[in-house]
């Protein structure tokens, strides 16, 4: 059984977080400036000591420090005495960055088929018809054997869907030009925030970030946010699709004694932000079912009010920092936090939570039986690795000697639905061109046979065909289906004529004009739709 997780202190009141419980989810919030950061790295670094990996992403660009040993600053050691805090021992845990954009850690990749069309319509913000339409698309591709890996391959495959909707309406449904439009521009728009980097392969392996060194400290994951912030349904959905990844690729392990991996999810509200009902379902399936698969989440938000209710309730940790009561909202989301944690005897929580000091906190945590503990008013324990960013060479550095160094910096791009799509558009022109005069004639009689139209004789243009026979056969068929005229000039009705004016007579009614459209529609030509 690992040891308890010493997270806040306040006098003799000490509060523990449970290894064995930690999988349990959390959630971690507070006004800016109220010492959320700090609390999001005394925890990584508290999971890392018990060789519980971490995955967090780097908003600010000051998480970084976690990698480096801590130096006590007279300021600080000045807070800790006032407030009877132990000196946290100086270390540093095994770091590894990642970056989506590859500039400032390890590219971070993942295929177009295995993002799949729901999360890809999040972050193209797609109403429920162009998402439908999208699927459909993805379903195309499947049913095809063709790969989609990166977003020149989805280009592609929208375009030859689009170019080619007739085809499937029959089989799969019918699929707007217009919708096709409006995802292939929402395409062109991630690309230019960055995204088409995410794409591709090497695809990021999970399993890299389930690591521990040798002195047995888990490694801490940090994905290099500040710019992916810039664009929030990116980054939302890069998130979410790692937290699925977890669950799909990891086993069942039950209530372990300490988590597998430990997920932070900060700035969460991004997640939930005009979010469709299907995707929040989706969400809260995966919080609810992943915590069998030893792998805790904590939401680092704001606001609690940013997490719907479906969600929070399955976050049993909680460290509530400061909140602000200036607006209705404000006063609203007070109110709402005092009367969703458990009270304890004396504290006015509501109260507290408008009055607390930076570093300062309200904790619930789950006691040994999973029941919320009373909410206690104590201090965050600061960490002992450093606070705040790293510098360039130590960045350098940290990546030269990471576990993963060289694996995913080289993108792969093998053949898939772009280049496959591309070599058939090639291949068409240059086989249509080469055909003779004749071939095309024979081609185009062919097509007239597959018609039920009748096509010109076999032969060459210039000679008759043979055979008395045959053309005796094909005037009698001609007499009998568009009319013939008799020796006297007498006119006599073809099939063709007769059907037509029967049709014609009942073109005031729905049937009428249907039978009409399909007889005027083979004698002009016009084949099945395919």
């Amino acid at each position: 059984m690992a040891d308890p997780l010493l997270l806040a202190k306040n006098g003799t009141t000490e509060c523990f977080l449970l290894p064995g419980l930690a999988n349990r989810h959390g959630l971690v919030t507070g006004a800016t400036g109220t010492g959320k950061t700090v609390t999001l790295q005394s925890l990584a670094e508290g999971f890392s000591k018990l060789g519980v990996p971490v995955f967090m992403a780097d908003i600010k660009g000051d998480l970084t420090g976690i990698s480096q040993a801590g130096a006590l600053a007279p300021k600080m050691a000045q807070i800790l005495a006032e407030r009877g805090l132990p000196t946290p021992e100086p270390m540093a845990c095994p770091t590894t960055l990642w970056d989506v954009f590859g500039e400032q850690g390890h590219p971070v990749r993942a295929t177009v088929s295995d993002m799949g069309p729901l999360l890809l319509s999040r972050m193209l913000g797609l109403n429920e018809t162009q998402a439908g339409v999208l699927q459909l698309v993805f379903k195309i591709a499947d049913d095809a054997g063709l790969l989609l890996l990166d977003l020149k391959d989805l280009r592609a495959m929208l375009q030859h869907v689009g170019d080619n909707a007739s085809q499937f309406t029959t089989e799969y449904g019918n699929i707007s030009a217009a919708s096709v439009g409006i995802i292939q521009r929402g395409l062109l728009q991630i690309e230019a925030q960055g995204g088409d980097r995410f794409f591709g392969e090497p695809m990021l392996n999970i399993q890299d970030f389930l690591q521990a060194n040798e002195a047995g400290l888990g490694l801490v994951n940090i994905l290099a946010a500040d710019k992916l912030l810039q664009s929030p349904r990116l980054y939302a959905t890069f998130l979410l699709w790692m937290l699925s990844e977890m669950y799909e690729q990891l086993p069942e392990i039950g209530d372990p004694d300490k988590p597998k991996l430990v997920f932070f999810f900060d700035e969460a509200h991004l997640l939930f932000k005009d979010a469709p009902a299907a995707l929040v379902e989706r969400i809260e399936l995966v919080v609810r079912l992943v915590r069998s698969k030893g792998v805790g989440v904590y939401f680092v938000t704001q606001n609690p009010l940013d997490i719907p209710d479906t969600v929070l309730a399955q976050l049993g940790n909680r460290v509530q920092h400061a909140l602000r009561a200036f607006t209705p909202r404000d006063q609203k989301a007070v109110k709402a936090t005092a009367q969703t944690m458990r009270q304890k005897p004396g504290l006015d929580i509501e109260t507290a939570i408008t009055e607390l000091a930076v570093g300062e906190a309200l904790v619930s945590l789950l006691d040994a039986k999973g029941r919320p503990s009373v909410t206690e008013r104590a201090f965050v324990i600061p960490p002992g690795s450093r606070i705040g960013p790293i510098n360039a060479e130590e960045r350098k550095a940290l990546l030269a000697n990471s576990i993963v160094a060289g694996v995913y910096e080289r993108a792969v791009d093998r053949e898939s639905a772009y280049e496959k799509l591309k070599g058939r558009a090639a291949a068409a022109p240059s086989s249509a061109g080469g055909k003779p005069a004749a071939s095309a004639t024979a081609g185009a009689a062919a097509s007239a046979s597959g018609s039920g139209i009748p096509g010109p004789a076999s032969g060459s243009a210039d000679q008759p065909a043979s055979g008395g026979i045959l053309d005796g056969v094909s005037g009698q068929l001609k007499d009998v289906l568009f009319g013939s005229t008799g020796p006297r000039g007498g006119k006599h009705e073809g099939l063709a004529e007769s059907m037509a004016r029967s049709a014609m007579r009942s073109i005031g009614s729905n049937v009428g004009r249907e039978i009409a459209r399909g007889i005027l529609g083979s004698l002009l030509g016009g084949g099945k739709r395919r």
